[in-house]
């Protein structure tokens, strides 16, 4: 029978598991905290990828003391022998008598498995306590292993009348400098950022991590603790392959080009720059844009964050693969004749209208932050 002091619990385990909010891609983010004694007796999260899991962390930090205690986890313990050891292996071994989760592994290699081992051994397992925000934290690493498919957010800086820049194309800058700090955030916590070849040609963008607040310390061979930034990977959709070989987003290294020509001189030019050139032409003669995402996916891609201009935005749109939109609205209007976010195209019935589910709703600086759901 679960407890209020069970959910104090796993409370702590799901902050835990918040610190490898921008650390631990293509794995899910895990914290766990062993009790015994009504007192907390280890704890630990999921770091970085390859790297111990949360539990032996967790198990490492109370030594003896876990024999007997109870331990709460944001996810089930992997049961199969991956890069690191299977955890509900190291739980059994440690003599814990009882396992809280919050929510069942959707990787099927896993899926129930880790507790049915647990419970073999004789511990008693309970799932499903705050799982809702055991699933939120990892909607990410969820959506590929259950759709195959990453979570797709496209963040927008907008006008009060939806409009992203002006008509000869200028949009530098229409939300506040506390509103493009704030991406620096949704850029960290996501595996890829997505953008189309008419931004990259329109406003030459980097589109990497520059916030100092998101440096991780990075353990390297042979010295101390370093401080470094993880980046995403850097995604451009130019179906005709028309990337300028000094555009700013190659610096650093990291991109990935899909395409719809396949135009071996430039992409061997681009290879030689380190950049990955993919092929995915669909019956229009345009990027395949479910078979890019498809790819981002067996790539490790938990979550991609789009940044473009109407024409993607609205072709993701209306494919029905934005799962979410991150808004940022400045106080003012820039006019019908400004760009809009989104191209959909003319509707004709209203039951053809993208509908959305309020999720957030902020003051960033002088800017909102809406953050809705699109309803498939």
């Amino acid at each position: 029978m679960l407890s209020t002091q069970d959910s104090l619990w796993m409370a702590s385990a799901l902050r835990l598991a918040e610190r490898g909010l921008y650390t631990t891609s293509p794995n899910p983010r895990v914290g766990c905290v062993l009790v015994r004694d009504d007192k907390i007796v280890g704890e630990g999260w999921h770091q970085y990828a390859g790297e111990p899991h949360a539990e032996v962390h967790a198990l490492l930090a109370a030594g003896k003391a876990a024999r007997g205690a109870t331990a709460y986890v944001t996810l089930e313990p992997c049961s199969h022998q991956g890069r690191t050891p299977p955890c509900a292996d190291a739980l059994v071994s440690a003599s814990v008598t009882r396992v809280v989760v919050a929510m069942q592994d959707p990787n099927p290699q896993v899926a129930g498995q880790g507790m049915e081992k647990l419970r073999a051994a004789g511990i008693k397992v309970e799932c499903g306590l705050m799982e809702g925000a055991a699933r939120e934290l990892n909607i990410g690493f969820s959506s590929r292993m259950t759709r195959g498919l990453p979570w797709l957010r496209s963040k927008i800086a907008m006008s009060l009348d939806g409009r992203t820049a002006l008509n000869n194309g200028v949009s530098q800058w229409i939300t506040g400098a506390a509103a493009r700090q704030d991406v620096q955030h949704w850029r960290g916590r996501s595996c890829a950022v997505l953008t189309g070849i008419g931004t990259v040609l329109a406003d030459d963008p980097q589109l990497n991590v520059r916030e100092p607040q998101l440096a991780i310390h990075e353990p390297k061979s042979g010295a101390s603790e370093i401080t470094a930034i993880r980046q995403p990977l850097r995604v451009v959709l130019d179906s005709q392959l028309q990337l300028p070989l000094t555009a700013r987003i190659l610096c650093g290294g990291n991109v990935m080009i899909y395409t719809a020509t396949p135009d071996f001189q430039k992409m061997t030019a681009l290879e030689k720059l380190g950049v990955r050139v993919v092929v995915l032409l669909d019956a229009c003669g345009r990027v395949d844009l479910m078979a890019m995402l498809r790819d981002l996916a067996t790539r490790g891609c938990n979550e991609v964050l789009v940044e473009a201009g109407s024409i993607l935005n609205g072709a993701l749109l209306q494919a029905g693969l934005v799962d979410e939109l991150v808004l940022y609205v400045a106080p003012q209007l820039l006019g019908d004749l400004s760009r809009g976010m989104a191209q959909l195209g003319e509707l004709t019935m209203l039951d053809q209208r993208v509908e959305l589910e309020w999720q957030d709703v902020r003051n960033v600086g002088q800017d909102l932050r809406i953050v809705a759901r699109v309803r498939h």
